[in-house]
């Protein structure tokens, strides 16, 4: 029977009505195929994934084919965002079977759980080179039944690689200094596109971590070369086909090298990390695109994102089904032609829109229709406005996208952190009350007798444990609204996260190291940790924000031990930083913190409202003006560690600024504020 109608995850429960007897991943599972002497056909995948919808609709939904795989298999299904630990294990062996990975990914195992035979999506008939699933299907099922000892020999083979490969960050005589981080940014800007802005070629990713690390760097070294390396990437994003010129939000990656034609799919965690970006170069630059994408992007996870729980959806799908239960169709929510711009906005708003928009007869996608562009702002921005609501109006009407409303701890915590940041450096409260909510949601329901649960739907946790990047992040912004309330009880929260981590999570071989899941989770072939930043940052380098953080924030007591495991794990982090700069982004937005001190800027109020207007002012000069990575908390005296002994001086609210150690004498104005944050 298909037992995935219970599950939590919106992707397996997509597959609940297969004629294929799904079920999830457990003990019971491996039992099965003990028991019945047959392989596991593990299919991972994720609900916004494009080709495990055509893979789902082409082969699980066939009744022949459902029938091979029943018949010779105990068929799991995973959700990789549900269940990281499982991909990140499967993944690795794929790859070192095929030379590539993605998804769907399609492994078959031994009832050990050791791979023998990995792929990605299949086709229902055989083209272009690749065999057709049901042919793969029997030939595996022959395998196993009259070469059981290749299998178990290639099995084992596989396993220990796999192990050799969860090996952790060595130890190296590279220092963080400015030398190397100096020698990181180089090395990226080397594979900078000047024309089309980013790094690399098609497709093309939003480097979201990098360009936070890179806006640290500029604000250490003031270097503008970087700065307009970081412009010309945010712009071409921004203004491209990736951006939602309507709704607002980032689509997950540009197939071409201009941002032009997206996959349509958009990711929390892309959006989230993005916010980040946009909302730091538009409270460094004070540029105007900057500061919309920031406002818009805010809206698209408020409105688009958001969940009657106070958590935020993980994604929307790629595909469009225009019929229920017909195939998906990629972008058909957001495309446009001419005809359909004047069918909503009349004949003269249809046609100006279409010139604003890039919106032509021939086309920029498939079959005439073109993803929306702007490169350029028109003058009339209050009929710009209009006709961007008139057209969301429009485009609501149409069938949307599928939206997975499985709310995961370290993307919210990704969201947590823009959100808070993004509103005290902008002065939007309403933003830090997003992300205040999301925190109590994730606190309430997703710690469970004091542990991290990884994920959440329609408020029922999952059992999924969490990993060390729901941790990490959960942890990063918790102490992003310490900062932005000036209240302890985030950073008391942040502190037990903090301590949970390192208790379940550290290696105790190797100080600095971690391992990305607990210490007492569900034993796999081989326990993963991978140090390498991608779409989202290793658990190990966001770990170290935390840490570092906490450090900066933290009583003595707390704070030493804190700092010490920060240097650590960034000691390991530099061999990163030196040999694969452009997979380092979070390691290098950590490490130009660290290199600060971090600065840490303590504002101590005055009681009493006789200078309640200049001890605001001095808080939001603060706020605007500390760079990235800054420790920025503002209190009544000895409300938290930070302002211990750190009074105010007189009525009169006093800005402490320490970067490690040495603290400049207190200031009372803004201007010796900003003269102060400018040493």
């Amino acid at each position: 029977m298909n037992r995935l109608g219970s599950a939590t995850s919106p992707y397996l429960r997509q597959h609940a009505d297969n004629p294929v007897h799904w079920r999830e991943w457990d003990a019971d599972a491996l039992a099965e195929a003990r028991e019945r002497d047959v392989p596991i056909l593990l299919s991972v995948g994720y609900a916004s994934c494009h080709w495990c919808h055509v893979m789902a609709h082409e082969s699980f939904e066939d009744a022949e084919t459902a029938a091979v795989m029943n018949e010779h298999y105990v068929c799991v299904k995973v959700d990789r965002e549900e269940r990281p630990d499982l991909d990140a294990v499967y993944m690795s062996a794929t790859v070192a079977m095929t030379g590539q990975g993605g998804w769907p990914m399609t492994c078959f195992l031994t009832p050990a759980g050791e791979p023998f035979y990995c792929g990605t999506y299949y086709p229902k008939v055989p083209r272009g080179g690749m065999p057709s699933f049901t042919q793969v299907l029997t030939a595996v099922a022959e395998t196993w039944r009259t070469r059981r000892d290749e299998v178990d020999q290639a099995s084992a083979q596989v396993a220990e690689a796999l192990r050799g490969q969860m090996q952790g960050l060595p130890e190296t005589e590279i220092r963080i200094d400015a030398d190397l981080l100096a020698h990181a940014v180089a090395a990226v800007l080397r594979d900078e596109d000047a024309e089309h802005g980013g790094f690399g070629g098609a497709p093309k990713f939003p480097p979201s971590a990098l360009l936070e690390g890179l806006l640290r760097h500029v604000e250490r070294t003031g270097d503008t070369a970087v700065l307009d390396a970081i412009g010309r990437t945010a712009s071409a994003m921004a203004r491209g086909g990736i951006y939602d010129q309507i709704g607002g939000g980032f689509a997950r990656y540009s197939v071409d090298a201009a941002w032009l034609v997206p996959h349509f799919e958009k990711m929390l965690y892309d959006n989230a990390q993005l916010l980040r970006c946009y909302a730091h170069l538009a409270r460094r630059t004070a540029d105007p695109l900057a500061r919309r994408v920031t406002e818009e992007t805010v809206d698209f996870l408020l409105d688009d994102l958001g969940t009657g729980t106070g958590g935020f959806a993980s994604a929307l799908d790629a595909d469009t089904r225009l019929e229920p239960g017909g195939p998906g169709v990629e972008g058909a929510t957001y495309v446009w032609t001419p005809a359909e711009l004047v069918g909503a906005l009349g004949p003269i708003d249809g046609a100006w829109a279409g010139e604003v928009f890039g919106v032509s007869t021939a086309g920029n996608f498939e079959q005439g229709t073109s993803v929306l562009t702007r490169y350029a702002d028109p003058e009339d921005a209050e009929r710009l406005e209009r006709v961007r609501a008139a057209l969301r109006a429009s485009r609501d009407n149409r069938p949307q996208p599928a939206r997975d409303d499985k709310v995961v701890t370290a993307w919210n915590g990704m969201a947590i952190t823009a959100l808070a940041e993004a509103g005290s450096a902008l002065g939007r409260p309403d933003w830090v009350n997003a992300a205040l909510r999301c925190a109590d949601y994730l606190l309430d329901a997703h710690v469970v007798d004091g542990r991290v649960r990884r994920a959440s739907l329609d408020g029922l946790v999952g059992t999924a444990p969490g990993i060390l990047e729901d941790h990490a992040w959960l942890a990063v912004g918790l102490l992003s609204l310490h900062q932005a309330t000036g209240e302890l009880v985030w950073l008391e929260r942040a502190q037990r996260l903090l301590d949970t981590a390192i208790q379940h999570f550290a290696d105790p071989e190797s100080p600095g190291s971690w391992f990305d899941t607990a210490a007492d989770a569900e034993t796999l072939v081989a326990r993963p940790r991978d140090p390498i930043d991608g779409a989202t940052p290793a658990g190990a380098s966001v770990l170290a924000e935390a840490l570092l953080t906490a450090s900066a924030a933290s009583a003595p007591e707390h704070a030493e031990r804190y700092r010490l495991l920060a240097e650590q794990t960034l000691r390991r982090g530099a061999v990163v930083l030196a040999r694969a700069p452009r997979s380092a982004g979070q390691w290098l937005t950590v490490a130009e913190a660290a290199l600060r001190g971090p600065l840490q800027v303590a504002v101590a109020l005055p009681d009493g409202n006789e200078s309640a207007a200049a001890a605001r002012d001095l808080v939001e000069a603060a706020r605007l003006g500390a760079p990235g990575g800054s420790v920025v908390v503002a209190a009544a005296r000895d409300a938290v560690p930070l302002l211990a002994e750190r009074p105010p001086l007189g009525s009169d609210a006093a800005a402490y600024v320490c970067r490690g150690t040495v603290c400049d004498l207190p200031v009372t104005t803004v201007e010796d504020l900003a003269a102060a944050l400018a040493r």
